[in-house]
């Protein structure tokens, strides 16, 4: 987390895209966060990478007292020790044409402050000056951080090899917060997916967590959030644990890859407004708890609050989008995730996927019902896994072989959970379907809402299983998923990492001709078109809960629609033409919000 290094940084994609995004990036100062899901898939990265490195690989088996958290801990450490070490010949090389450490200056934004320096020292002549120059800018550089992601609601309970199940502090979210806690990284855990009490109240528990006298965090606690709202209510449960957020990264829920969360009609525009308005009075608010917690305890309180840094990520894919968020709402950085899976740099895919991504139009990507977690998952249509899953339909074998069974957590027809993506619960649920007799109608759509899982939790993987050949001799063939964002659509080759460095700084363009709205525009239009299918959900079996739900829902994007109205005047940075054309597409989005109203009016009345 070094905010005056870059302005951007790479947040978790799926569980192989950013995998070891560390290796490739951290030395030029730019951070990005790891999936912790996927131990098994860790621990075969962590096997290429020993031997890649040069270094001893002792495994670790799934069954070896607390694997999980070890598996863990023993690849970051790993990551941690070859950025080390390639960042040390980066401070080493020379200030030449081509070198590590004349990249690691080109890549910084023209207006950083390191970045003049780095031009001050290329234009002076005097050769003792221009050496003392050049050591000062060794020494003022840093590595990006290596963070890693726990998606909370993942909190999977283990057993142990006879099916005993193993105690709480063996579960899937608990041991992935261990294996972090115990690496020797100085970087951040970040919660995603929601409120985990059992997990939050878990960290307590490790020191790196806890800030020393001086203030200093060995390891910080970044919390993504959809609002204010959950900011605050998650921000005071640490708090009151003498537990400092040092971050909180608001994502646009459906204007980003990965799983998708609708969040009501919730907008980044006006909920990054909020942030802006009420950043010191929760910092305020949040200082007396924590000073308070840490008094109780008998531990030392601050005389000022520690860091708190608000990022924002989800749909932004030019510079001038990158630059408002930045300098109109104060924000401290800017995720970009979906573009840099075209940055083979950077990320990790496979070459038969990073194709199909480049040839991706508007059509092949869409929100998709196929993850077991029943929340919406941005898709890409040409993808191994949905063709491989169409080809089992096809052919009457539903459902797929449970691998890993990170996502096993149904126990509708099992006392054990199993996936609803397997085939052993497809099978079942199936057989029950058949039962009911249901209407041709209705018999399709439950169908299809069955058949329609995919087995995520392995094919995310597989990305990284073919790009480095590590399928074993008794694992069947890897077919990859994907999850970018709705923004791949206007990104169409591959690109190399200066490349995409130098777009998001403004130096370049690399969108494709495909009209691109603002993202602010495009999120509001995936909410519409998202509200109209939540209509359609639930408009046979309204409740009040559910009806109160849709009016919320409704009001919300209408409150939107007049504040982006109203923002369109405070865009000082773009043309007069840029803001008619912004202008036009949110009539458009309002002209088809009210149109919904008024043809569902039996809903909202």
């Amino acid at each position: 987390m070094h905010p005056d290094i870059h302005s951007f940084y790479i947040p978790v994609m799926g569980t192989a895209f950013t995998i070891e995004s560390p290796v490739k990036v951290a030395k030029y100062g730019i951070s990005s966060v790891i999936s912790s899901v996927d131990d098994l898939l860790i621990e075969k990265m962590r096997k290429f990478h020993c031997k890649l490195a040069g270094r001893e690989y002792i495994p670790i088996d799934k069954y070896d007292h607390d694997a999980r958290a070890r598996r863990i801990t023993a690849y970051l450490n790993l990551l941690n020790g070859v950025v080390k070490d390639q960042f040390a010949k980066l401070k080493a090389s020379a200030f030449q044409a081509g070198t590590e450490i004349t990249k690691y200056f080109e890549l910084l934004s023209d207006s950083s402050a390191l970045k003049q320096r780095y031009k001050t020292m290329l234009s002076i002549t005097d050769p003792a000056a221009k050496k003392q120059a050049q050591t000062e800018l060794r020494s003022a550089i840093r590595p990006g951080s290596i963070d890693l992601n726990i998606m909370t609601k993942l909190d999977r309970m283990n057993f142990d090899k006879s099916g005993t199940p193993l105690p709480a502090e063996y579960s899937d979210a608990l041991a992935a917060l261990r294996g972090f806690a115990n690496s020797d990284l100085t970087a951040a855990i970040v919660f995603s997916a929601g409120f985990n009490g059992r997990l939050y109240s878990y960290v307590e528990q490790f020191k790196d967590f806890h800030a020393d006298e001086s203030g200093f965090l060995k390891k910080k606690i970044v919390i993504k959030v959809s609002d204010f709202r959950s900011a605050h209510t998650q921000g005071k449960f640490f708090a009151k644990k003498g537990l400092w957020v040092s971050e909180y990264r608001v994502e646009s829920g459906l204007n980003c890859g990965g799983h998708a969360f609708g969040q009501g009609g919730s907008l980044m525009g006006p909920n990054l407004e909020e942030f802006k308005l009420k950043k010191q009075e929760l910092i305020a608010e949040l200082f007396e708890i924590y000073n308070k917690a840490l008094a109780g305890k008998g531990k030392p309180t601050f005389s000022d609050p520690h860091p708190l840094r608000i990022t924002a990520q989800g749909g932004v894919g030019t510079a001038q989008e990158h630059n408002f968020i930045l300098d109109y709402y104060g924000i401290d950085a800017v995720g970009w995730g979906t573009a840099f899976l075209l940055v083979p740099e950077a990320t990790t895919v496979d070459p038969q996927t990073l194709e199909r991504l480049c040839r991706a139009d508007q059509d092949d990507l869409y929100l998709s019902d196929v993850s077991p977690l029943g929340v919406p998952f941005s898709n890409l249509r040409t993808s191994s896994s949905e063709q491989t899953k169409m080809e089992r339909i096809r052919s009457n074998r539903h459902g797929s072989p449970c691998f890993k069974g990170l996502l096993a957590t149904n126990t509708e027809f099992t006392d054990t959970p199993i996936c609803v993506a397997s085939r052993a619960y497809q099978k079942k649920k199936l057989q029950q379907l058949e039962s009911q007799a249901l209407d041709p109608e209705a018999y399709q759509k439950a169908y299809e809402k069955i058949v329609n899982k995919s087995c995520i939790c392995n094919d995310l993987g597989g990305a990284a299983i073919l790009a480095h050949d590590l399928v074993e001799p008794n694992e069947a063939g890897a077919t990859p998923a994907i999850c970018p964002g709705p923004n791949l659509a206007y990104f169409s080759r591959i690109v190399s990492l200066q490349e995409m460095v130098d777009h998001i700084y403004g130096r370049n363009s690399i969108t494709n001709d495909t009209p691109r709205p603002n993202m602010f525009i495009s999120e509001l239009k995936l909410n519409i078109d998202y509200l109209e299918s939540e209509i359609n959900e639930l408009k046979t079996m309204l409740s009040e809960q559910s009806t109160k739900y849709l009016k919320a829902f409704r009001s919300k994007l209408l409150d939107g629609v007049s504040y982006y109205q109203n923002l369109l005047d405070r865009m000082h940075d773009v043309t007069s033409e840029y803001r008619l054309r912004m202008l036009a597409e949110l009539q458009v989005q309002h002209a088809k919000l009210q149109a919904m109203v008024q043809k569902y009016e039996g809903v909202f009345a």
